[in-house]
């Protein structure tokens, strides 16, 4: 058994500390990676202080893992020690359910294991995440970090970037498409980097006006003021796709309201009760409000190669990992553009 370093909290109304968890020996597939850099999302401070009513103690948070590969299982193929890796939300799945066949862990009808506050299916418990020295996966669900992106700034890609990318793939956005992207935070930003990578006409829909001038430097083309009628009024019924990022419960029929026929707004950010949804903007053209996790292992290892063709990684901001709990305090006022990534070397000082 395997004792090593990490960053936790023991209760929902604790300081994240440093903590010492255990890692399992190495099994035949398994892949041993030393932890260079882990990003910090906005989940993570969610199961701190358990505001899904799910959160196993202690929580050592993490799912945005960039490391290097120190050791093999016996039967691994795909990788090599000294190799730059991933690991993203998921660790395992039960590999044998129809999601799971079809390559699709997340949506495993026997439920996923999540890389921290998971099921661990081997030494019982729950598992830990990024936020520690190092980590022991499944090769299956470790990811190919491409050697021409900035390793510092693609922690964020495995959620954040994932979780954009693959409503926009899924969807089919393409060259010429209107697509808009409802909120300006560690996802909207993405979104906007993908949207116009792959040839949309992006438009930021925000409320602050403030956002503009970023939004633009990220790549959108316009910038729609929700809170301004005239302006929603000249937009309505004229957008191939929306991405809405935003992260709580909110009013969605105005957003619905841009939609041309047949077409479909997505949610990625709201993991709780809408407010009421009016059924006569989605039935009168046969619009449709869609919802999306994260992606496959497949998927995201796709859009870790699209972002090396079209040089995308996510804007960040480096940390120790004795300052998370004020980046913590940080990310719940807005105060971060767009990402925290720590840097995990912090953990040995």
């Amino acid at each position: 058994m395997n004792h090593i370093k990490a960053f936790g909290a023991k209760a929902n109304d604790a300081d994240l500390e440093e903590l010492t968890i255990q890692r399992r020996e190495l099994l035949p597939t398994d892949v041993h990676i030393e932890i260079d850099y882990c990003g910090v999302c906005h989940s993570d401070i969610h199961q701190v202080r358990n505001d899904w009513g799910n959160s196993k103690y202690p929580v050592v948070p993490g799912h945005e893992i960039i490391g290097h590969v120190v050791d093999l299982g016996s039967e691994v193929k795909n990788f090599k020690k000294g190799q730059v890796v991933g690991v993203g939300c998921m660790v395992d799945s039960c590999q044998e359910c129809h999601s799971c066949e079809e390559g699709l862990e997340q949506y495993c009808e026997n439920g996923m294991t999540a890389t921290y506050n998971g099921k661990d299916k081997h030494l019982g418990g729950h598992t830990f995440g990024g936020y520690s020295e190092n980590i022991i996966v499944d090769e299956k669900f470790v990811l190919s970090i491409p050697e021409t992106l900035d390793i510092k700034a693609v922690p964020p890609l495995l959620c954040a970037g994932i979780t954009t990318f693959s409503p926009l793939n899924q969807w089919k956005v393409q060259k010429g498409d209107k697509v808009g992207v409802v909120g300006l935070g560690g996802l909207g930003h993405m979104g906007i980097k993908f949207a116009q990578a792959m040839g949309a006409h992006v438009v930021m829909i925000t409320t602050s006006p403030s956002k503009a001038e970023d939004a633009k430097r990220l790549g959108a083309d316009e910038v729609l003021i929700s809170k301004e009628a005239e302006q929603m009024k000249k937009h309505a019924n004229s957008f191939d796709f929306i991405l809405n990022t935003v992260p709580v419960g909110h009013d969605v029929n105005p957003y619905l309201n841009l939609l041309k026929r047949d077409k479909t707004m997505c949610l990625v950010g709201a993991i709780e009760p809408l407010k009421g949804v009016n059924g006569g903007g989605l039935i009168v053209k046969r619009k449709r409000l869609a919802g999306s996790l994260i992606g496959s292992i497949a998927e995201t290892q796709e859009m870790l190669d699209f972002c090396s063709q079209h040089n995308i990684v996510s804007d960040v901001e480096m940390i120790d990992i004795q300052n998370i709990n004020t980046a913590y305090s940080r990310v719940i006022n807005s105060d971060v553009k767009y990402r925290f990534v720590i840097d995990m070397q912090s953990l040995k000082n």
